[in-house]
């Protein structure tokens, strides 16, 4: 019947020294706690979904949606009526999954994080998920700087000069390059540069074709000035010809730099200029000069002609 108090008595029986006799709350039937309306015994020590939310945090949504993909499974499922439990030694799980959730750690990773028995490897693996997340921050960093800087009613006008640079001998790298794969491939031609040339007469540059802008894919050239360059691996000699260019100074990191483009490519329209080959860009200062990108200068030039 309902709101009928169900009661045990349970025969007296001697209590053995040292143990500690949990006394269950009886409670009306349906409730889940003490004996429920099917005779089975739930103690106190474990913890309906809504009260298991409490504690933790998580919404009893989310707690469902951790069970079904294995990552929190509840310590019992009534297989009746689908009510789920919790032990108290699961807090702290489920609390550690809150946090890695907050750091926005996949469920895959979060899984693999919380089964690993090895402290090193579950350091690691948050490691390298912190990692990216100050990769992610950075760019978030760069994306609001340009942001400012695009949005400024009264921005510092852009210094252009115009220069006719001479042809000179280099060391230099070239390949086809994906615009996706740039910063890997910069990075290991750099290298293979640092280590094949001794001795540079000026700074590190690149020449990039236009299609790599256009299309996402073209023609890249690293290279340094140097008086014998050598044939060594990828590394190889070869001559930039002389060209007329419009420079302007990119000043910070390099994440933002498609602003300056902008405004370079704004005073080149305005002073009837085009464009007549690929970018060059000089390094005058870069991440191997100092370790603030706020200090980076690079040197953005458009080969030009003049349409009047």
């Amino acid at each position: 019947m309902s709101g009928f108090v169900r009661c045990v008595r349970l025969p007296a029986q001697p209590r053995p020294s040292g143990v500690t006799i949990t006394v269950l709350r009886l409670a009306a039937a349906g409730s889940r706690m003490g004996l429920s309306p099917w005779g089975r015994v739930q103690t106190v020590a474990m913890l309906a979904i809504g009260e298991f939310s409490r504690l933790t945090h998580l919404s009893v949504r989310t707690l469902r949606r951790y069970h079904e993909a294995g990552l929190l499974v509840p310590a019992a499922v009534d297989r009746s009526t689908g009510y789920r439990s919790y032990s108290g030694d699961q807090i702290a799980t489920a609390q550690v999954i809150h946090r890695l959730r907050e750091l926005d750690v996949p469920l895959a990773d979060v899984r693999r994080i919380i089964e690993s028995t090895d402290p090193g490897n579950r350091a690691a693996l948050v490691s390298d998920h912190l990692a990216r997340l100050e990769v992610e921050l950075d760019r978030t960093r760069a994306a609001v700087v340009s942001l400012r800087r695009l949005l400024d009613p009264d921005p510092v006008p852009l210094s252009v000069e115009l220069r006719a640079v001479p042809e000179a001998m280099v060391a230099a790298i070239e390949d086809d390059v994906d615009s996706d794969a740039m910063a890997a491939w910069f990075a290991g031609a750099l290298a293979e540069l640092d280590a094949a040339v001794d001795k540079r007469t000026g700074p590190l540059g690149g020449i990039y074709d236009n299609s790599l802008f256009e299309e996402g894919r073209g023609h890249v050239m690293l290279h340094v000035p140097a008086a014998d360059p050598p044939h060594l691996g990828r590394v190889h000699p070869t001559t930039l010809p002389a060209v007329e260019l419009a420079v302007a100074t990119h000043v910070g990191p390099h994440d933002h730099a498609d602003v300056t483009y902008g405004e370079l490519g704004t005073w080149v329209v305005a002073n009837a200029l085009a464009v007549a080959g690929p970018v060059r860009e000089t390094y005058l200062v870069g991440p191997a000069d100092d370790p603030d990108p706020s200090a980076w200068r690079t040197e953005i030039g458009w080969p030009i002609f003049r349409m009047s």
